[in-house]
């Protein structure tokens, strides 16, 4: 099982936050792709640009945040967290 955690932070609280399951057979990269998907759908967000930062934090940590300039809109929040719990 893969699991993928989400959460919005402002102020250095948690505003919202949630998890996505993925059972499937795909790379570890499309279960990312796929859960960050969800995460957006869920908080109602556009999707977050990839910065060489964020590749660098994730492939290190298995965590990355996605501040203002990830997103082409404004957010009214200081970042998204992305955390793997749990790989296959």
């Amino acid at each position: 099982m893969f699991r993928l955690w989400a959460r919005i932070v402002q102020d250095n609280r948690v505003i919202k936050d949630t998890v996505v399951d993925d059972g499937s057979a795909d790379t570890r990269t499309h279960k990312v792709f796929h859960g960050l998907d969800e995460i957006c759908l869920r908080f109602g967000l556009s999707h977050p640009i990839w910065l060489e930062s964020n590749i660098a934090d994730f492939q290190r940590f298995r965590k990355t945040r996605f501040r203002q300039d990830s997103f082409m809109e404004n957010i009214p929040f200081e970042y998204l967290e992305i955390q793997v719990l749990e790989e296959d």
